[in-house]
């Protein structure tokens, strides 16, 4: 969206500014030059109301080009947002295993491989009865 408000803006100007230069001598009906050809005759009013659609297309790009500045920002604080999220929890991971190995964590003599010892900090339903 950024790139074609930059080009309908572009455009516009750029149409607008060979309008202007291609036609100074003015009338009250006169020919259009542009680009070296005569594509039409427009009146005064013609030319009013079509600088008013000139001025309409460039801000409908002026437009686009800050809605899609304004997602851009937006998705960029986003992505920012979950890389900051997911380093917490990594941090908060790497914490937690730090303690299961300090604690004795897996693998103790006289258990079977698979086996999870009961921790206090599950209720009593949870914990595996008579193993």
């Amino acid at each position: 969206m950024l790139l074609l408000g930059l080009l309908l803006m572009a455009g516009a100007a750029a149409f607008a500014g060979l309008l202007i230069a291609d036609n100074l001598s003015g009338g009250p009906d006169y020919t259009v030059s542009l680009l070296g050809s005569d594509p039409f005759t427009i009146s005064t009013l013609g030319a009013f109301l079509g600088g008013i659609a000139l001025t309409l297309i460039f801000g409908l790009g002026l437009w686009m080009l800050l809605a899609g500045t304004v997602l851009a920002r937006h998705r960029s604080k986003k992505r920012r947002r979950d890389r900051d999220t997911a380093t917490r929890a990594a941090a908060e991971r790497d914490e937690l295993a730090g303690r299961m190995a300090g604690e004795g964590g897996s693998g103790t003599a006289g258990e079977p491989a698979g086996h999870r010892r009961p921790t206090a900090h599950r209720p009593q339903w949870l914990r595996p009865h008579g193993h």
